[in-house]
């Protein structure tokens, strides 16, 4: 299959766009599909994330797309959203689950976020709804250029895309405390917190584009 306008299909990368930083116009404008859209392909089953019955709801949960990803890091920073452990969380009720996949930026992270992002936008979770990607630094430094490209197609198939960069405290094993997070961290939470109000970007209850 090949379908240009379809951003979860293997195509070349344009070049010079950036991939999307943590801002207060992204938390309110979608820069990818918020909705599972048809024509998508699903990912080989040993490339899916489990789905994990749970017992209690939560506002948000951390996905990560793989281990190591940073979803325990990230759940830390606030106490009501937590990690789901490297599954599509199934808390008890109706209510859509709302998620944010994590991933590191070498290759391996990033093709599992493309698998996680893949699974979701072929309908495969009917009851989650993924706000975005966050892209966990896994050094310092500039991406190479395949990994910039690879960035950029991954965050072009969910609506919001966040990147935190590498931050040596963390490596350290010093516990992560948000007033003291670089700029990115805190800009991360603040859209994530403007997304949870209720009308915020009109996808919290949007059906599936089928």
């Amino acid at each position: 299959m090949s379908d240009g306008s379809n951003p979860w299909l293997s195509r070349p990368v344009e070049p010079a766009v950036p991939v999307p930083a943590a801002s207060e116009s992204a938390a309110k404008r979608p820069t990818g599909p918020s909705v599972p859209q048809r024509g998508v392909p699903a990912p080989d089953p040993a490339d899916r994330l489990p789905t994990r019955p749970l017992p209690q709801a939560a506002d948000l949960w951390w996905v990560g797309a793989h281990g190591g990803s940073g979803e325990s890091t990230l759940s830390t920073l606030v106490p009501d959203w937590p990690a789901a452990e490297h599954a599509w969380p199934e808390p008890p009720g109706d209510a859509p689950t709302r998620v944010v996949l994590v991933a590191r930026t070498h290759m391996r992270g990033l093709r599992a976020a493309q698998a996680a992002a893949t699974q979701w936008a072929a309908g495969l979770v009917p009851h989650v709804e993924v706000l975005g990607l966050v892209l966990v630094a896994d050094a310092p430094g500039r991406l190479p250029r395949p990994l910039r490209d690879m960035t950029q197609l991954v965050g072009g198939g969910v609506p919001h895309t966040w990147t935190v960069p590498w931050i040596d405290s963390w490596r350290l094993g010093e516990p992560p405390s948000l007033p003291e997070a670089p700029r990115e961290v805190r800009r991360l939470v603040d859209d994530l917190n403007a997304l949870l109000r209720p009308g915020a970007d009109g996808t919290a209850h949007r059906k599936e584009n089928r």
